[in-house]
């Protein structure tokens, strides 16, 4: 996971507005609340795309009886 195209200076602008909204106590706490619920998230994605995988598709029906051939006229 990136992010994206930014710079040092909008990183930084980003990090200054982050210690506004939470104030520096409460920044760390924040950081690891986002962590924890992107790998809660991340975790949820495998376990769900490995169900979806490992699930055995249909099963094939059985052939259905076989039709006589028809006899040509001469």
């Amino acid at each position: 996971m990136g992010l994206g195209n930014l710079s040092g200076g909008e990183l930084v602008i980003l990090l200054v507005i982050c210690l506004l909204v939470f104030g520096a106590h409460r920044l760390p706490e924040a950081g690891k609340a986002v962590g924890k619920g992107l790998r809660e998230f991340q975790r949820a994605l495998n376990e769900t795309r490995d169900a979806v995988h490992d699930e055995p598709g249909p099963t094939p029906s059985p052939p259905g009886p076989a039709i006589p051939p028809r006899r040509l006229l001469e």
